[in-house]
């Protein structure tokens, strides 16, 4: 994928409708930060290389590093649950990736912006790829856009 930002325009009947629906608030929402708390901590040392959190719908799908080729679905209170961490190997983070350690709380942290800074245009759900240095957002009006995480965090299209 090019490092320039891919913008795509989802189902007309979707984006029909945007201004007549609001964010919900689901079981991710209330627990935002200890979400992201978890989010980051799967990444830092648990071996997890891209994660697309679903915030409608509460689940976080995770690839690890030693299994790329299949994912993991943790649905509901599951992020929370410390058992799953248990059984969770433990990795360090990787030294070729794309996005530094440091950088991944700032990344979460716009997405909130984006999960809260409107109510009727809002984020769905996001993804980060650390190898790769892309994410992904999926709106409420059923956009979805692909940006490299420098774009990302320098880019007014995502201030809020």
């Amino acid at each position: 994928m090019s490092r320039q930002l891919l913008q795509l325009k989802g189902d007309p009947s979707i984006r029909r409708f945007v201004f007549s629906q609001t964010r919900t608030e689901s079981l991710f929402d209330q627990r935002y930060e200890e979400l992201m708390d978890r989010v980051e901590e799967l990444f830092l040392f648990f071996g997890v290389f891209h994660v697309q959190i679903h915030m409608s719908t509460c689940q976080v799908t995770v690839w690890l590093y030693d299994d790329p080729y299949n994912y993991r679905v943790l649905a509901g209170e599951e992020i929370f649950s410390p058992e799953h961490y248990q059984r969770t190997p433990n990795l360090s983070y990787p030294d070729g990736a794309s996005i530094a350690a440091k950088q991944i709380r700032p990344l979460l942290d716009r997405f909130r912006k984006l999960r809260f800074g409107d109510d009727t245009v809002y984020l769905r759900s996001g993804s980060i790829n650390v190898m790769n240095g892309c994410l992904g957002l999926n709106f409420s009006c059923d956009g979805t856009h692909y940006v490299d995480h420098k774009e990302f965090v320098t880019s007014e299209l995502y201030e809020v």
